[in-house]
């Protein structure tokens, strides 16, 4: 094989909080994928561990709150992050251990925030009586709100039919706090993909063709750890969130197919470009000689 005396630095470092899919299609598994395909550092403390595969969520064992708060502190006092990115939180306690955490550190890294709360298959992900802690504690201390259409609803208290619903719930949600409010239109039905960013001076609005598949298992989490990615790259919000679009949408379209129920995405459609293209030279390379 060719030696390939060129270097690939990864660059920017994302800290994930998140539950475990021992499926490898959403949670922790999805957000590392993403990070790394992207070329940036992943670290993690994980919230939660699910048993789940592509058919649904069958259990969720909680973590203990204490190593939690562990797991955050030692990597953020030695590796450091440049963005933190939270994905299932589970209950109010955990919201709150990852506020009371990133206070005390006195945290300069900017904040993602996925407010997972439902999987794919329809298992509940974070319990009801946590909501009022996500929005009271955590959702105006973060550079970026993912939420998709049902999660969006029950955030802002305002039903979404429309793109038109759509500004209006994330015009609420940006009284909250937070700087920027990423709502992704994938539960709307219509053949164009629609998601609308709006930060407290701009609107920016993302379109797509649907893609009409099942293999859609994880689409959130990789969306918002692509965009954290981004971030901790030195990208600004609108430049990550379209990359992320695209990262995510080529995810769908190449999706391997597992599972009887909601399928994976590909992860490694850009590494996998990259190693194909090597081995299509060395393989010409070798026929040549």
């Amino acid at each position: 094989m060719p030696k390939d005396n060129r270097t690939y630095p990864m660059t920017g470092r994302v800290l994930i909080c998140a539950g475990s899919d021992s499926g490898g299609g959403a949670g922790i598994q999805a957000d590392i994928k993403t990070v790394t395909a992207l070329g940036c550092f992943a670290a993690t403390a994980i919230t939660a561990l699910t048993s789940q595969n592509t058919k649904g969520v069958f259990d969720v064992l909680d973590i203990p709150t204490s190593f939690l708060r562990q797991q955050m502190t030692v990597v953020l006092e030695d590796i450091g992050a440049d963005v933190i990115k939270t994905g299932m939180l589970h209950n109010a306690e955990v919201i709150r251990t990852i506020s009371n955490t990133l206070e005390d550190l006195g945290n300069s890294s900017s904040l993602v925030i996925d407010p997972v709360m439902v999987a794919k298959g329809g298992h509940s992900l974070l319990q009801t009586s946590a909501v009022d802690a996500l929005k009271n504690e955590l959702i105006h201390k973060a550079d970026v709100l993912t939420p998709n259409i049902p999660e969006a609803e029950v955030l802002a208290g305002i039903e979404i039919k429309s793109v038109d619903d759509m500004r209006r719930a994330g015009d609420y949600l940006l009284k909250m706090g937070p700087k920027s409010v990423l709502i992704k239109g994938g539960h709307l039905t219509d053949d164009t993909l629609t998601d609308i960013l709006l930060t407290q001076s701009d609107e920016k609005l993302y379109s797509s063709p649907r893609l009409k598949t099942v293999h859609t298992h994880g689409t959130g989490c990789t969306l918002a750890s692509a965009i954290a990615a981004g971030i901790a790259q030195g990208f600004n919000i609108q430049i990550a969130a379209e990359r992320a679009r695209k990262y995510v949408f080529e995810a769908i379209r190449t999706a391997p197919g597992l599972g009887a129920g909601h399928g994976p995405l590909n992860h490694s459609h850009k590494i996998l470009q990259h190693t194909l293209v090597g081995i299509t030279t060395e393989k010409k390379n070798i026929n040549a000689k």
